[in-house]
C-alpha cells in the first residue's frame, strides 16, 4: 500500500500561510476520497480541506492553532484504493468514553446548562469547590415575596452569601425587622456550625483555573484588533440623533412588505451612507500604509460586523448603491447566515470601504468602535431610547439614538469627520432627503 501525503493547498491569491482551525480526523481513522479532514483559516476566510485519497490516516502534521506554510505536509494516508474500504462504522474504544462527551454544544444550550468541571481537577477537589447549598433551618417565618426588600447591612449580606443563607427566609430581630449578626449566629448554631468556621473553610478552598489558548477566529480577531489599535490614530465623534421619523418609516415599510424580508434599521443606515458618500467621498477609502496610498472606489461596499459562535466576523455587502432597501435586507440576512454556519466565501469577507457595527438592543449610550483596517472610518449604531425633547414650546417624546463614528486621523481631518457626522444626522432626522435625487 502506498503512503499518500495531503499538503496544505493554495487557499487564496497572495496567501502564503494559514492557521489550522480544526482537525476532523485522527490517526487510525478510515477516510474516503472527498471526506472533510481539516479546516484552515486565513485572514480572509475559513477553508475546508478534503481528502484526495481513500485509506487510513497514519500521521497528522498540524495541531489546532498552528500556522503552516502553503504546501506544507498536513496529513498522510495509507492508500487503500485498491483494496477498498469497509463501510462498517467505527466503534470508539471502551477505554475512551470521554471522547464522546466532548461534542460541541450550541451556545443556546450551553447557556441553559451548568458548565462541566475542569477535567484536570480531581473528584475530591470538585466537591470541595462546589458552592454551599442554602442552609435549611426550622423557621415558622413565611418567606418574603419575590422582590421584597430585605433590611441588612453589607457585612451581614456577605456573611449570609458565604454561608449559603437565603435572607428572605430569615426573621430580623433589629429595628423594622432588620437582620443582624446575632440572627445569623442563631441560625449557624441551630445548624450545628459556626459562622466563622464556615467562612474560614470557604476561604481555604482550592482555586481552579482554566487556561484556554486563543486559536482560530478568536486569535485572528485579537491580532487584527491589536494591529488596528496600535497603527491607527483614532478620532471618535459621537452625536445624538432624533430617529423618530426614520423609525416610523421603517415600521410603515414593514407593514406593506408582503413576502419581502423584514427591515431592520441597518438597510436604512446603508441607504444613508450611499447618500452621504456623494458629498464625502474621502470617508469611504482604504489606506495602504505600507505603500502610503489611499484608494477611493466609485462603489460602496459596506462591512457588517456580525457576531458568531467563534467570534466577530465582518461580511461585506457589495455595491450597496445598486440595491433597494429590501435587497439590502435580504443580502444582510444571507451574509449573516453564511458567517454563523461557517460557509462564507473569501469574496464575502473582504473589500469593504466602511463598516457598520451595532449591538442592537444591547447597545450602550455611546461606543468608540475600532476601525476595520485598511478602511479609514467605521460607524457605530447605539441603543435607541424614547426621551423628552424640547420643541420650542413643550417637551415631547422622541426616539433618540447616538451614533459613534471613528476615523483614521492620518487620512481624515477632524473637520471632515465632524461635517460627515452632521450630514448623517441631518439625513437620519429627515429621511425623505435620503431618497431625493441630487
Amino acid at each position: 500500500m502506498a503512503i499518500r501525503t495531503i499538503r496544505l493547498p493554495d487557499v487564496g491569491e497572495g496567501v502564503t500561510e494559514a492557521e489550522v482551525a480544526e482537525i476532523l480526523v485522527k490517526p487510525g481513522d478510515l477516510v474516503r476520497e472527498d471526506d472533510p479532514i481539516a479546516a484552515v483559516m486565513t485572514d480572509k476566510a475559513t477553508v475546508e480541506i478534503t481528502s484526495a485519497y481513500s485509506g487510513k490516516v497514519i500521521w497528522i502534521g498540524g495541531e489546532v492553532g498552528k500556522t503552516l506554510a502553503i504546501g506544507s505536509d498536513l496529513i498522510r494516508i495509507e492508500d487503500d484504493t485498491a483494496a477498498g474500504l469497509e463501510k462498517e462504522p467505527q466503534v470508539a474504544p471502551a477505554a475512551e468514553p470521554a471522547a464522546a462527551a466532548q461534542s460541541v454544544t450550541p451556545v443556546e444550550s450551553a447557556m441553559e446548562t451548568t458548565p462541566s468541571p475542569i477535567p484536570d481537577v480531581d473528584t475530591s477537589t470538585r466537591k470541595a469547590a462546589s458552592a454551599p447549598q442554602p442552609m435549611q433551618h426550622n423557621s415558622a417565618i413565611p418567606p418574603r415575596a419575590e422582590g421584597a426588600s430585605v433590611l441588612a447591612s453589607p457585612a451581614v449580606r456577605q456573611r449570609a452569601r458565604d454561608g449559603g443563607i437565603d435572607l428572605r427566609q430569615v426573621s430580623g430581630s433589629g429595628p423594622a425587622g432588620r437582620i443582624t449578626h446575632a440572627d445569623l449566629d442563631a441560625l449557624f448554631q441551630q445548624a450545628g456550625q459556626g459562622g466563622g468556621a464556615a467562612t474560614s473553610s470557604l476561604r481555604s478552598q482550592p482555586e481552579s483555573v482554566e487556561t484556554v489558548k486563543l486559536a482560530g477566529l478568536r486569535r485572528m480577531i485579537a491580532r487584527r484588533m491589536s494591529e488596528a489599535n496600535a497603527s491607527i490614530p483614532h478620532i471618535t465623534v459621537v452625536e445624538e440623533v432624533d430617529v423618530t421619523e426614520i423609525e416610523a418609516l421603517r415600521v410603515k415599510l414593514n407593514e406593506t412588505r408582503g413576502d419581502r424580508p423584514k427591515l431592520t434599521l441597518l438597510p436604512l443606515i446603508a441607504a444613508t451612507l450611499v447618500k452621504a458618500k456623494r458629498s464625502h467621498p474621502k470617508i469611504f477609502a482604504r489606506y495602504d500604509d505600507e505603500a502610503d496610498e489611499v484608494h477611493y472606489s466609485s462603489a460602496l461596499h459596506i462591512g457588517i460586523a456580525t457576531m458568531t459562535e467563534g467570534g466577530l466576523m465582518v461580511p461585506v455587502l457589495r455595491n450597496v448603491q445598486l440595491l433597494d432597501l429590501f435587497e439590502v435586507a435580504a443580502e444582510i440576512g444571507r451574509l449573516s447566515e453564511a458567517c454563523r454556519t461557517n460557509k462564507a466565501k473569501r469574496e464575502d469577507l473582504s473589500g469593504s470601504t466602511i463598516t457598520i457595527t451595532s449591538l442592537g438592543p444591547l447597545g450602550a449610550i455611546a461606543t468608540t468602535p475600532i476601525i476595520n483596517k485598511p478602511e479609514v472610518a467605521i460607524l457605530g449604531i447605539n441603543r435607541m431610547a424614547v426621551r423628552p425633547s424640547w420643541n420650542g414650546t413643550a417637551f415631547v417624546p422622541r426616539t433618540m439614538m447616538n451614533i459613534s463614528a471613528s476615523f483614521d486621523h492620518r487620512v481624515i481631518d477632524g473637520w471632515d469627520a465632524a461635517v460627515f457626522v452632521q450630514t448623517m444626522k441631518a439625513l437620519l432626522e429627515t429621511p425623505a432627503m435620503i431618497f431625493m435625487k441630487d
